[in-house]
């Protein structure tokens, strides 16, 4: 099968590359750009731990064709950091709540949350809940990490109205 030139911006970055119009975007992402925060997982879209963000949607990069997002701008774990490097509101609350064990779902449900943020930015836990229900995790029973979104929601809100 012929390769197709593949344009993205990933993480705030262009970047270009030759791929299978078949290949999964998770693949491309972890073989041929190295970026390996999102994880494979279940590989049918059920678990989320290959979650990125694409033109502002939360999208399971598991079973989507890279040549469905030619052109897109696509977010993953690896682009929530602070610029210099260090962790992001999300990744630090997650860190300070305990809202991660092994880190498996980790990436997935940061960048999730991340986008359930933008689209909700003062929560309550049910809605937690609800726009985390694509996201599974088999170690942490979920409590954590529903702090952890609360936690980062409180503090992103504090941080606007300082801005302003």
């Amino acid at each position: 099968m012929s390769k197709m030139h593949v344009k993205l911006t990933v993480n705030g970055k262009e970047v270009e590359g030759l791929a299978e119009p078949r290949t999964l975007l998770i693949h491309f992402l972890r073989e041929d750009l190295k970026i390996t925060g999102p994880h494979i997982g279940c590989e049918t879209s059920h678990c989320g731990a290959c979650t990125v963000d694409i033109d502002g949607k939360s999208v399971k990069s598991c079973t989507t064709f890279v040549a469905q997002v030619n052109g897109a701008d696509i977010t993953t774990v690896e682009g929530l950091t602070n610029d210099d490097g260090s962790l992001g509101v999300l990744q630090e609350m997650f860190r300070e709540h305990h809202g991660l064990q092994c880190g498996f779902c980790t990436p997935g449900m940061i960048t999730r949350a991340h986008r359930l943020l933008q689209e909700n930015p003062n929560p309550t836990e049910e809605e937690i809940r609800f726009g985390m229900a694509g996201n599974l995790c088999r170690c942490t029973g979920y409590q954590n990490i529903v702090k952890a979104i609360s936690a980062s929601a409180e503090m992103l809100n504090a941080q606007k109205e300082a801005a302003e």
